[in-house]
C-alpha cells in the first residue's frame, strides 16, 4: 500500500512547506522594514544599527565584523568611523593581539542599541498576542530551523 500522506523533501516541497516559506519571507521583509525605520528614528542607517547591535554583544575586529555583515572590510571601516564620530563606538587594542584593533560599543552606543531594539514594533506587537505556550513553541521551532540548542 502506498502512503498518501505528503512529506516534505528537498526536491519537491509540499504546499504547506511552500506556504511556510512564503510566510517566513514576509516576516523577514516586514521585520527588515521596521528595523530600517527604527534605525532612521535614531539617525542611523540599517548597516550602522546592525553593526552597533553586533558590537553590543562583544568587541570585534573589522574583518570579523565584515564577515558577519557580509560586506567588505573597507565598508566596515567607514561605518565604524561614522559611529565613532558620534561617540557610539570606540576602537581598542585587541587583548589577544595588541597589533589588532577591535571596535567596541560605548555605553552611549549600548543605550542607543537598546532603545532601537525596544522601539521595534512589528515583531513585538503580534508576539504579545500569542500565549506563552505559543511563543515557546515558535521559539523552539525557530531554534530547530537554525540548528541552535
Amino acid at each position: 500500500m502506498v502512503s498518501t500522506t505528503s512529506t516534505p523533501d528537498s526536491h519537491h516541497p509540499d504546499s504547506l512547506t511552500l506556504e511556510v516559506v512564503e510566510l517566513i519571507g514576509e516576516v523577514v521583509a516586514r521585520f527588515h522594514e521596521d528595523y530600517e525605520e527604527a534605525a532612521a528614528d535614531h539617525a542611523l542607517t540599517g548597516a550602522q544599527a546592525r553593526l552597533l547591535s553586533l558590537l553590543c554583544l562583544e568587541p570585534l575586529p573589522m574583518r570579523r565584523l565584515a564577515r558577519r555583515l557580509k560586506c567588505e572590510p573597507s565598508n566596515v571601516t567607514g561605518i565604524v568611523d561614522r559611529l565613532e564620530a558620534r561617540g557610539l563606538v570606540e576602537r581598542q587594542p585587541d587583548p589577544a593581539d595588541r597589533r589588532v584593533k577591535v571596535a567596541a560599543a560605548t555605553s552611549e552606543g549600548r543605550r542607543v542599541a537598546r532603545s532601537l531594539r525596544e522601539s521595534l514594533r512589528f515583531a513585538r506587537e503580534p508576539l504579545a498576542g500569542l500565549s506563552e505556550g505559543e511563543r515557546v513553541a515558535l521559539r523552539d521551532a525557530l531554534r530547530g530551523m537554525l540548528g541552535v540548542g
